[in-house]
């Protein structure tokens, strides 16, 4: 087989494969390309074109290029600006690199022609391979509709195999790599079976391009159209330089990577983003996972906020919120120099317990003002569910994180003051106990990793200073009760209502109420007047309401009667609130048989009961009355025990119990009257009427009795003393192990009062009975 050698000017073209067969254009910039074409133009227009390896060398020499090229001719050439010239060429010939002659001005080879090793008439099954390339190129075509359908007519007219291989390879927009491939395959066989291979490979490719395509075009919907805009918007600005607007899921990625919080928080983060980029055709889950992200993104894991440890200006701002209360402005001072001292957010857990009104909940909120802390209060009046407490999980129809989580969330800070309003109203059902749930939160051991339902991630609450308030502490189960510092807020006296109005009620209401001061003046006489006779608690709530009766009325008749001022007197209180609401049940004028003076503690404050008995002939029957509760039944009882058991010594007749009735009764019957602390009151009115020795009428008491006689401390004693001290009662018998109590209250509720501690039932009688007995002296 003779093959023709000669020498021809080259061109080392970077991407680009020529095959025999191929008609095509290209530019050329590089000088030596430029020179190699011009010299082509002047000549034969013969010029040897090959393909480099690495398109980025720049002067490529014969390690550089495929040594197997393409004979090609010159058909046209255009000179473009900047010294590019588009070239347009036939390729003819496979041929070989043996040598390059020179370099410059141009490249030079020597190459030699490769003939095919076959020719058609050498091949038995040329019809059928014929046949075969065409059908297979048929079903290329109707997969890639940019060829044109000339070339469909061209390639059914051809009958010669090698010059349908070669048409077929030069119009098919193969990789120049693939393209090389064929042009190096001299067997027009093994050539022809690389060009079905790839043919056969390029459809398959196309036909699951189509399968794909199909899916996706089934799965695209509204949302997703939107999608696809908002990418291309996207892609629209960020070609003209506008990429401030970025996706959700990347503005959630974006925020999610500046977020202050645990690498835990954020590999959640990450993980629920990826759930929502890849869910944007499922609208109701796209929104529960936007939902969820945004509020991690919300939540303050690691932020905190700045602790004022300024104990003075924290003194100051509590004096001025708050008259009274010294043990609870004491344990905040104490708490902040503490705090101060150690660098260290161990908090603890601090329970205001008290009557309504008593300025539970503006204590913490001065409390907040003092420490420069954010103030979050949760009501927990009625709140039986647990997920309340824990949050729902995010698998539910309407999830949201818990009551604890949503504070902090609103606070903005993981270290805010949040106020557990009314803990002793937190009630269960068979939802789960909430109780058990608020244990988690307020036990500092537990309450780092406190983990909402929600969330699903733990939360640190060891740096949020809970403050809790309640009214009644029974209601508070005792491992709850156990980790809070209960702190009892006690009811005001009448001189702690009088300064209150007068420095805090009084300006509040002139400026809810649009007044100035000048315009209404209250006299001190009209303040006791309505505290006394207009209100009946332990706080200022209600005396808060009745100043704000006066000055809306006052309001009226400035406006009406075009007065300038007005005073508000004892003698015009009337005009203003109407008729008295409350009397005092004053002392008895004049010592009675039967009848004893007692003490009560209620939920608004300190009361006297007046206990009257009767005896009358019978059959030993008692009979109580006056809507008494189980336990204060159960001290009638126990009083009359006692009472048999000394009958003796108080020359009692033994039949007397046989052939007389007993009636106890309380005044106010339509009132529930309950609690151990009216025993020795009822035992003392019972001996009265039984010996017919009259009770002092300037006397109260209260204590426990017992079947031996003796009296056991009580609760609610400085409510008691108040009491006793606004009902004109001179004389108070307390129980000898309430001393202490006594101790702690302050000269104002003592003042005035003779009171006298007991140990047994005999004390009691001597005194109440006859004017005799010991005195307890309370500290000043």
């Amino acid at each position: 087989m003779n093959r023709e050698t000669m020498s021809l000017p080259m061109v080392a073209l970077r991407g680009i494969t020529i095959l025999p067969e191929m008609v095509r254009h290209f530019d050329v910039s590089r000088p030596k390309s430029v020179k190699a074409i011009e010299e082509v133009v002047e000549g034969n227009q013969k010029i040897f074109l090959t393909a480099q390896k690495d398109g980025d060398v720049e002067e490529p020499e014969l390690t550089d290029v495929y040594r197997t090229g393409c004979v090609a001719t010159v058909r046209q050439i255009i000179k473009l600006p900047r010294k590019v010239s588009r070239v347009l060429i036939t390729g003819e010939e496979r041929a070989y690199i043996n040598t390059i002659e020179f370099e410059e001005p141009y490249l030079r080879a020597n190459i030699t022609v490769i003939p095919d090793t076959d020719s058609d008439t050498d091949l038995p099954n040329t019809e059928a391979m014929l046949r075969g390339l065409k059908d297979i190129f048929k079903e290329y075509l109707s997969k890639n509709p940019k060829l044109s359908k000339e070339l469909a007519a061209q390639i059914e007219n051809i009958g010669v195999l090698k010059k349908l291989v070669d048409v077929i390879g030069a119009n098919v927009p193969f990789s120049y790599t693939d393209a090389q491939q064929l042009l190096e395959e001299t067997d027009l066989v093994k050539r022809y079976e690389l060009l079905s291979f790839k043919l056969m490979n390029e459809i398959q490719i196309m036909n699951v391009k189509d399968e794909i395509q199909a899916k996706v075009k089934k799965r695209v919907d509204k949302n997703q159209r939107e999608y696809i805009l908002r990418e291309e918007a996207k892609l629209i600005r960020e070609e003209l330089g506008d990429d401030s607007t970025l996706s959700d899921g990347e503005e959630f990625q974006q925020k999610t990577d500046d977020l202050e919080a645990s690498e835990e928080v954020k590999k959640k983060l990450k993980k629920e983003i990826r759930r929502f980029q890849n869910t944007l055709g499922s609208q109701a889950e796209n929104g529960v996972i936007r939902t969820y992200i945004e509020t991690m993104l919300e939540m303050p894991w690691d932020k905190v906020c700045e602790e004022s440890e300024d104990i003075e200006s924290a003194k100051k701002i509590l004096e001025e919120d708050h008259y009274g209360l010294e043990k609870v402005k004491e344990r905040v001072l104490e708490f902040l120099a503490v705090r101060t001292l150690t660098k260290k957010g161990n908090t603890p857990i601090l329970c205001l317990a008290g009557p309504p009104g008593t300025g539970k909940t503006s204590i913490a909120k001065s409390l907040a003002r003092a420490l420069n802390k954010p103030y979050v209060r949760i009501s927990l009046g009625g709140v039986r569910d647990e997920a309340e407490i824990r949050g729902h999980r995010k698998t539910y129809v309407g999830a949201m994180p818990g009551r604890i989580a949503s504070g902090l969330r609103q606070a903005e800070v993981k270290n805010p003051l949040m106020l557990l309003d009314e803990i002793d109203k937190v009630s269960n059902d068979y939802k789960g106990d909430t109780f058990s749930a608020l244990l988690e939160v307020l036990d500092s051991e537990q309450n780092r990793k406190f983990r909402d339902h929600y969330l699903e991630v733990p939360v640190d609450l060891s740096e949020v200073l809970f403050v809790a308030t309640a009214n009644t502490l029974q209601p508070i189960p005792r491992p709850l009760l156990d980790r809070m510092e209960v702190i009892e807020v006690s009811s005001y006296t009448e001189n702690e209502k009088m300064h209150i109005a007068t420095e805090h009620l009084i300006p509040k209401q002139l400026e809810k109420h649009g007044l100035k001061p000048q315009q209404l003046s209250i006299s001190k006489k009209a303040l006791w007047r309505i505290a006394r006779n207009y209100t009946k608690e332990a706080g200022v709530r209600q005396l808060e309401r009745k100043l704000g009766d006066i000055c809306r009325k006052a309001a009226r008749e400035i406006l009406e009667m075009k007065k300038e001022s007005i005073r508000v007197t004892e003698r015009n209180l009337s005009h203003y609130l109407g008729k008295e609401l409350y009397i005092y049940q004053m002392a008895n004028d004049s010592d009675e048989v039967g009848i004893v003076r007692g003490l009560a503690w209620t939920s608004v404050g300190g009361d006297t009961l007046q206990i009257e008995v009767n005896i009358m002939p019978g059959e030993g029957e008692v009979l109580l009355t006056g809507q008494m509760g189980d336990v204060m039944k159960e001290s009638a009882r126990t009083g009359i025990s006692y009472i048999r058991s000394v009958s003796k010594e108080h020359k009692i007749d033994e039949n007397f119990f046989k052939e007389h009735d007993i009636h106890i009764h309380i005044p106010e019957g339509a009132v529930p009257k309950d609690g151990p602390s009216a025993g020795i009151t009822m035992a003392t009115a019972m001996m009265s009427a039984i010996t017919g020795k009259k009770a002092r009428a300037d006397v109260a008491m209260t204590g426990e009795i017992t079947l031996r006689g003796r009296v056991l401390p009580i609760g609610g004693l400085k409510e008691k003393l108040l009491a006793a001290k606004n009902a004109g009662i001179k004389t108070v018998i307390i129980p000898k192990e309430n001393v202490s109590d006594v101790e702690e209250l302050s000269h104002e509720i003592t003042r005035g009062l003779k009171i006298i501690p007991v140990s047994r039932m005999d004390e009691v009688l001597k005194t109440a009975l006859s004017g005799r007995g010991k005195t307890a002296k309370a500290k000043k």
